[in-house]
């Protein structure tokens, strides 16, 4: 008998496990069943981390938020998030045990510099916090997310093949949530109220859903025409712009189609090589004509009645409203709780992640709308750059800011310098995919979330590279002997 299942081992251990998992399912604890699950994702971090990463990027799009798992505001993702979390700690153990798993190039980078500055910076708001716990379970999230699609990503995207990569698989599976969403709608006459939530469970509202797509608008508009694109994946660029586009025009977020025109804007400052101290320059007397005359400016936008409807024209106007539109007052209401919470903890904040668990005594009558709340069901701070300041002070928003100005200053330099090619166009899509959330940050945030996270890091790590592959002396060494041949 023994010798006889020592031959039939496999059959035993299966069928033993078939029987273990009816019962448990009989008694209404089915996760047994998601035992070959998890040892086929043990055995891919261990043996294919590569392609392991590749998969968390196409199943992003798809990913469902668990809110009955909601652990301090965070939010868990399944499959994406516990394959993030086990690649996290098979790369510290592995950064710990060995040398050169992170490129040295990459460490001295700056915008490496400042992402590591900002994990430092959530570490020490902990303590002050006015929810440890919550505050804690928000760095987590964070480092594993810049752990697996930022530095995971600088090795990753070494083999360029895997960048191209990258952006079909999300775009696919992105394509497969707005196919289902534009059915949805669809149903729905693609009216404008039921455009907040027919992308559900995929997305939680239409301004993420909006947001991804702009994201990504920019590589569909430069695949048909880059010479490394394969025919066959032409035409099928083209089907994806247009459904993109559709996806975009049917979310109805505003934010969204600002932010494309921005990107817009930040190309044709490429393509005309204005140098950054120039828009710089631009930006700083823009910034100082409008704190002149910040009362004019916001009388007339006073001015404006337009309500958020289904007639995109009528819609494109309300953006501007901030006299009637609820979607825009409630935003005002949300940073104006965030600079109150500021002024009263402007060094260390509230705490990385408390700030919808806190803002809610900060609100002013006068702020408040039909769609407020005191439980931070409607989100966030409604901004990258003011949430951190509520939540980790000055230099949590210092930071933020400071990555973006980093960043789009090292792509208007590095720009010039890259030959034209697939590398130069890879790098202005990914730069213009961050511009447009750069933009959309201004007015929404979602980088606690892996749909913005994955791409936003990404696209961060293929700047990083390229900055390394092109370095300014070497740029400078070429144009030389070209000058003296």
């Amino acid at each position: 008998m023994v010798q006889a299942l020592k031959r039939q081992w496999i059959t035993v251990v299966c069928a033993a496990f078939v029987l273990l998992n009816l019962l448990l399912t009989a008694n209404d604890m089915p996760w047994l069943a998601l035992l070959p699950a998890a040892l086929i994702a043990v055995w891919a971090m261990v043996a294919a981390a590569d392609k392991l990463l590749l998969f968390i990027v196409f199943a992003t799009p798809l990913s469902i938020n668990l809110e009955q798992l909601d652990l301090g505001g965070i939010g868990i993702s399944l499959p994406t998030e516990p394959l993030m979390v086990g690649l996290t700690v098979l790369f510290l153990l592995k950064l710990a045990l060995e040398k050169g798993v992170i490129a040295p190039g990459v460490l001295r980078h700056p915008i490496t510099g400042i992402i590591v500055a900002q994990l430092v910076w959530m570490t020490a708001c902990i303590v002050p916090s006015a929810m440890p716990l919550v505050s804690f379970k928000f760095l987590l999230a964070r480092l594993w997310f810049v752990t697996t699609c930022y530095f995971m990503a600088t090795r990753l995207f070494e083999d360029g093949r895997n960048m191209s990569r990258m952006m079909w698989l999300f775009i696919t599976a992105m394509a497969g949530v707005i196919v289902y969403t534009l059915i949805n709608h669809a149903q729905h006459h693609f009216e404008q109220d039921p455009a907040h939530w027919v992308m559900t469970p995929f997305f939680k509202d239409h301004t993420s859903y909006g947001a991804i797509i702009a994201f990504f608008l920019p590589f569909l508009v430069a695949a048909p025409f880059m010479r490394d694109t394969p025919r066959t994946l032409r035409g099928y660029a083209v089907v994806m712009l247009l459904l993109f586009a559709a996806g975009l025009v049917f979310s109805y977020t505003r934010a969204a189609w600002v932010s494309l025109v921005g990107a817009f804007g930040m190309l044709m400052v490429l393509r005309l090589r204005i140098p950054p101290w120039a828009l710089l320059l631009v930006l700083g007397s823009g910034g100082a004509l409008y704190a002149v005359n910040a009362d004019r400016i916001t009388v007339a936008l006073e001015r404006n009645r337009e309500e958020s409807s289904d007639d995109l024209g009528e819609h494109v106007q309300s953006i501007s409203n901030i006299s009637s539109d609820a979607s825009n007052l409630e935003r005002l209401n949300r940073w104006n709780s965030a600079l109150r919470m500021w002024q009263e903890r402007p060094v260390f904040g509230w705490g990385p992640g408390t700030y919808m668990f806190q803002y809610a005594p900060f609100q002013a009558s006068e702020d408040r709308t039909i769609i407020s709340t005191n439980f931070g069901t409607g989100g966030n701070a409604h901004s990258e750059y003011l949430g951190p300041l509520a939540e980790q002070g000055v230099p949590g928003m210092l930071l933020m800011v400071l990555l973006v100005a980093v960043t789009v200053w090292t792509v208007m330099r590095l720009y010039p310098r890259m030959p034209k090619g697939p590398e130069r166009t890879m790098l202005v899509v990914a730069f213009l995919g961050l511009v447009t959330y750069y933009l959309h940050g201004a007015l929404n945030n979602f980088l606690d979330t892996d749909k913005a996270a994955v791409p936003f890091w990404m696209f961060t790590a293929m700047v990083v590279l390229f900055d390394l592959r092109h370095p300014k002396v070497e740029r400078e060494r070429e144009a030389l002997s070209a000058a003296r041949s």
